[in-house]
């Protein structure tokens, strides 16, 4: 665990003590019982917002943070899309970070209860998230929302259908957006990257998880090819949203993830940060790990400065 930091290690120390099974050895459904039991105790209380409410969008549920400092017309808002590999999470195991860059930014933060696989398997979740971001911008008077403004984010594999929704904006197959916020983002499907084989068991998300995780998403391996599941493969991020992105050093998915953000960078505008001692999650584990405070404040701070 050369370089690794001492709050990633001492989070990965508790994870150990539970004692929990790997999410690989479990069924879809007793992983998101474990994960829905577990995720509590590893995050800081939520903070309180202006106001939260839950709608259904053509029955689609929601969930609206307003941040404080929200404006009453032409604010800003973020579409954010849960990580948990396409199968486990929810609104609610990501609601302390909506929260807080709600209030971080004085935006609305929205956050779709995406279809999961293996029920609904790639790509229902796409279907959903360019669903919901149609809506938003329908609904961008009622909330006090300016169209121009409005950006997606999301982390691991929502961090992955944030970037393809971006690629669709791009092609005008979804509604535009103004920036794209990416932490830690699934952006290939080949599983065969340096950082899978150097961090393959031991960090936190293991390669044998991710592989459980894609069998269940994309259960024939020629989704494996199509940019819509691997967005590395995209032929051109030209005129794409500019992005925010943030890595960790120590996660499998750390090799894509900067193959993804040089492509964005080369390509269109991107700023990339790295916490090199990190481990993948960690933004999601702030009672253990203060470095998730400071990685999103310098999200915050950049989807701010990058427009919108």
């Amino acid at each position: 665990m050369s370089g690794l930091d001492a709050s990633a290690a001492a989070a990965l120390r508790v994870m150990a003590e539970a004692g929990a099974p790997s999410l690989a050895d479990l069924t879809p459904q007793a992983a998101r019982l474990q994960y829905d039991q577990g995720y509590a105790a590893l995050q800081l209380p939520h903070e309180e917002v202006a106001e939260a409410t839950v709608e259904s969008w053509q029955g689609l549920r929601v969930k609206i943070w307003r941040g404080h400092g929200a404006p009453r017309s032409g604010g800003r808002a973020l579409l954010y899309l849960h990580g948990g590999g396409w199968v486990i999470g929810a609104i609610e195991s990501h609601e302390e970070i909506c929260r807080r860059i709600a209030n971080r930014t004085g935006s609305v933060v929205i956050a779709p209860d995406y279809r999961l696989a293996p029920e609904t398997p790639f790509p229902g979740a796409i279907e959903d998230c360019v669903a919901a971001l149609r809506h938003l911008h329908e609904k961008a008077d009622t909330l006090a929302v300016d169209p121009a403004r409005i950006a997606v984010g999301g982390d691991s594999a929502g961090g992955n259908l944030a970037a393809v929704l971006a690629l669709l904006a791009k092609d005008g197959a979804a509604p535009a957006i103004a920036a794209q916020l990416l932490i830690y983002p699934n952006t290939d499907q080949a599983q065969n990257g340096e950082s899978f084989r150097r961090f393959a068991e031991g960090f936190g998300l293991s390669a044998r998880e991710m592989a459980w995780f894609r069998s269940h998403y994309l259960p024939t391996p020629e989704a494996w090819q199509d940019w819509l599941a691997a967005p590395l493969l995209a032929p051109s991020l030209h005129g794409i949203a500019p992005a925010a992105v943030i890595l960790a050093g120590h996660d499998v998915l750390y090799s894509e993830g900067a193959a993804y953000a040089a492509r964005l960078e080369a390509e269109s505008r991107a700023s990339v940060r790295c916490w090199p001692g990190q481990i993948h999650g960690f933004l999601s584990l702030s009672a253990l790990i203060p470095e998730a405070n400071e990685a999103l404040d310098w999200l915050c701070d950049r989807w701010m400065q990058l427009g919108g």
